[in-house]
């Protein structure tokens, strides 16, 4: 962006009123002073740290200034005029920089790091992309209702390099959702100018790749950001589609104060300081009559007044005590469990067929439940779970995905924060690892930072034993039992698989819910018909004994079955854990003291697994009933391999056996 013409802004107002223009002057004016103000308590060391949006005014309060106050904008760091244009008080954001309790996190993330129902703001996490899924999910929240809304949501030109962003796009447009895109150019990711982070001449001309209309705007003019964004908005709600915009700008600080600015060449600071959106606005106002110079000081001793005013209320705040209990109360949404009884009709049906029928009725009792993924519409999915769906509850609500895990988990957050349901499907749980990103950092976190829940469960069906290979085979729970925020359940029956999808969906929590490949059409059990629930977080004794207790889950449940079959002489409790998180301590506790033995049996490979957390635990609160050590069973330590002999030799079900035995003749 090498524009070095120091010129002037030059304004028209396409029939705006002289108070409309004067509006808009005050919203830039507003966010300008504050940040003023900012950097001189960073300057004392009264707030930690300080994102500037100097020079970028004219976009946020343009655009906020458009959008009615129902409509969802998802800002970034540099969005400061979009919290001020939507009349947060001034305390609270105050108090939100200073972690104070008044704030939206309660401490727990700083600066723009937050979202707000009341104020219908989504702010950002600081990996950029999933911003722009995010929005996709409450545009489709939108367009599923019918409410003629729009969503915006910002990110900068370094953003728009992120696969998400990307993969964003691309779902909007397949989808007509109705997203307004805005790409902040501003010259600089960090200190990487623009010309190092694309290689075409505008970013708007991405947006044709995408099939989608995009324009370019003067991002310094609030008279023109306004004009056009008016005009768009106005048609996207009659005619929903996204629609790409960039706005050209500068950013005059660096990309937060530490960073300074030495890396910019001083004619561009010079040519881009005469295209000031706040100085070149008040001339043309001053130059038509609607401001006068009284009127300037009058509007800011008033803003002065204001920021003083709510900072010393922000400071006066009492900071916040920490409270153990109300931190690890605030990682999930509270939620009281409901339970719906099994009936006694009951049908002998496979776990795939379970799970599906368990869905399909989930389907049934929640309309505002949408279910996305690869193939699952008329095709039904590659496992079938979903056949039928589509004729049954139509396209809107069983919908087909571009391949981009990534932007459908991020969307899937995105209807849950318009108060919808979401079930993604990973094809394979393998292929997780391309949407770990807002599983982990989004949905995991919403609610402990700014109280918001994700009630997403994400379909994860896994497992070897069926000759896939490395890449559609894997058993990855630890990756997810590892981050606070999420709950894992693990089925091995098909009445649990039921039951436990229910509850899951249920839930308004994020919820990883793996389904085992090799047990989908081999394990049967007769089933209730009717839809019912099962409580997360209570295994299942599925056998008791003695001498030892076995503790598992998925397929391992059926090795450990088929051992003890094999040596009826093993006196054993066998514990099916049914779910990781939460998980039943109790019932492991229990049995371990009375039994003073445990082995664990997990599909994973050994270091890093689950199991390992499980031997922990039961070393830390059994000790001094044990009578031998906790032993660990597991797969072994390579990728999963694709010949049968060598994938048969990798998984442990031979090898529990002599180790089951040995333990006990410890």
């Amino acid at each position: 962006m090498m524009i070095t013409e120091k010129t002037p802004i030059i304004f028209d107002k396409k029939g705006l009123s002289s108070e409309k223009l004067l509006d808009l002057y005050k919203a830039m004016l507003k966010p300008r002073m504050i940040e003023e103000k900012m950097l001189i308590l960073l300057r004392q060391g009264k707030i930690s740290k300080w994102f500037s949006g100097i020079g970028q005014e004219a976009i946020s309060v343009g655009v906020t200034s458009v959008l009615n106050k129902e409509e969802y904008i998802l800002p970034m760091h540099r969005n400061l005029g979009v919290f001020t244009t939507r009349e947060i008080p001034l305390y609270r954001l105050f108090s939100q920089w200073q972690g104070k309790a008044n704030g939206f996190t309660k401490g727990r993330d700083r600066s723009f790091h937050f979202g707000t129902q009341e104020y219908k703001i989504v702010g950002m996490i600081s990996h950029l992309g999933p911003q722009f899924g995010l929005a996709d999910g409450i545009a489709l929240g939108n367009l599923l209702k019918n409410n003629k809304q729009v969503c915006a949501v910002f990110t900068g030109d370094g953003g728009t390099s992120e696969g998400d962003i990307h993969e964003a796009l691309n779902v909007a447009s397949v989808w007509s959702l109705p997203v307004l895109f805005c790409i902040e150019n501003n010259g600089y990711g960090l200190s990487t100018p623009v010309n190092e982070q694309f290689n075409c001449k505008d970013l708007a001309d991405r947006g044709k790749g995408y099939g989608m209309e995009a324009h370019i705007i003067d991002g310094n003019n609030v008279v023109e950001v306004y004009n056009k964004v008016s005009e768009l908005v106005e048609s996207m709600r009659e005619n929903p589609r996204p629609v790409l915009l960039e706005f050209k700008t500068f950013r005059m600080r660096g990309h937060e104060e530490a960073s300074g600015t030495k890396y910019v060449p001083q004619e561009l600071m010079d040519a881009w300081a005469v295209k000031d959106p706040i100085e070149n606005f008040k001339n043309y106002l001053q130059t038509e009559g609607i401001l006068t110079e009284a009127k300037e000081v009058e509007l800011r001793a008033e803003f002065k007044q204001e920021i003083d005013d709510n900072l010393k209320l922000a400071f006066d705040e009492p900071n916040i005590e920490p409270d153990l209990s109300i931190e690890l109360n605030d990682v999930f949404q509270n939620t009281a469990y409901q339970h719906i009884d099994k009936n006694n009709e009951v049908k002998n049906i496979r776990l795939v067929d379970a799970v599906s029928e368990g869905l399909k009725q989930s389907m049934e009792r929640h309309d505002n439940l949408i279910i996305m993924g690869q193939d699952v519409a008329e095709y039904g999915g590659v496992f079938k779970i979903t056949d039928g769906f589509v004729d049954a509850f139509g396209k809107e609500r069983v919908r087909n995905t571009p391949i981009c895990e990534s932007a459908i988990v991020s969307a899937a957050y995105g209807l849950s924060v318009t108060g919808m349901k979401a079930v993604m499907e990973m094809q394979f749980a393998d292929f997780v690892s391309s949407g770990f990103n807002p599983i982990v950092n989004l949905l995991a976190k919403s609610h402990y930072r700014w109280g918001q829940n994700a009630d997403v469960v994400v379909r994860m069906p896994c497992g070897a034993g069926v000759g896939a290979g490395p890449f559609h085979s894997q058993t990855n729970e630890a990756w997810f039992t590892t981050t606070p925020g999420l709950k894992v359940v693990y089925p091995a029956f098909p009445v649990d698989a039921k039951g436990l999808l229910a509850s899951s969906i249920n839930d308004p929590n994020p919820v990883l819910f793996f389904e085992h490949k090799a047990l989908y059409r081999s394990i049967y059990q007769d089933v209730p018909t009717n839809y019912y629930t099962l409580p997360l977080g209570k295994a299942s004794l599925l056998q008791e004994g003695k001498d030892i207790t076995i503790i598992t889950f998925g397929a391992g449940v059926h090795w450990a079955l088929e051992t003890l079959k094999n040596n009826s002489d093993i006196s054993a409790d066998l514990i099916d854990l049914r779910s990781l998180v939460p998980l039943d301590k109790e019932a492991i506790f229990n049995s371990v003291k009375k039994t003073g033995k445990a082995i664990i049996l997990q599909e994973d490979t050994t270091f890093g697994g689950f199991g390992s957390d499980l031997s922990a635990l039961i070393m830390e609160n059994c000790f001094e009933q044990l009578d031998g050590p906790v032993r660990r069973v597991s797969s072994l330590e390579t990728p999963i391999p694709f010949l049968p002999a060598l994938e048969k030799q990798y998984l442990p079900k031979d090898r529990f056996e002599q180790e089951l035995k040995d333990l006990l003749a410890y």
